[in-house]
């Protein structure tokens, strides 16, 4: 199984399927990966959207925030790609967080076709107040984990993103 666990060790409602489940491929809903993964992080993103909201950001804005606050001076389609926010719903939120004076967009110097985006110091100090409660929420969500049992669930959901490349059309 990995991560130095037993299946009964996980979570109560995880155990052996019986023969009648082991008939039926999904088998019980709480046990099917894509409605554990949704079911986590929605829970993560509800919560952390209400905390953030009296700070004036949303999810979204945060993700934007944390890509820059990691390499600043992104273009749109690399961010659209980081933060897993479409690109038309990106140009939008960007619009909004240059009008609140977050970020700001600029032309490329060697190509002026490119546009990227660059934190500012209003955006540096809305990151400054969010960063403490996205590690929080991380602790919390690795409460119980070990060092190594925490990067290898990250190493296995970097693996699950990647292994849905396969659903892309050729």
């Amino acid at each position: 199984m990995g991560l130095g666990m037993t299946i009964s060790s996980c979570h109560p409602s995880v155990r052996p399927m019986s023969i009648e489940e082991k008939s039926d491929p999904m088998g019980p809903l709480d046990g099917y990966l894509p409605y554990l993964l949704n079911r986590a992080g929605a829970r993560i993103a509800t919560a952390f959207s209400e905390e953030v909201r009296p700070l004036g950001a949303t999810l979204q804005t945060w993700r934007v925030l944390a890509a820059l606050h990691e390499r600043d001076g992104r273009r749109m389609g690399d961010l659209s790609e980081t933060t897993s926010i479409e690109v038309s719903t990106l140009t939008r939120l960007v619009d909004g967080m240059e009008k609140s004076g977050l970020a700001a967009r600029r032309r490329d110097t060697s190509d002026a076709r490119v546009v990227t985006l660059f934190v500012t110091a209003a955006g540096r100090r809305m990151t400054q107040k969010i960063l403490p409660i996205a590690q929080r929420y991380e602790k919390v969500a690795l409460q119980g984990f070990s060092e190594a049992e925490a990067a290898m669930l990250k190493a296995a959901l970097h693996r699950v993103y990647d292994n849905m490349d396969a659903l892309q059309a050729p």
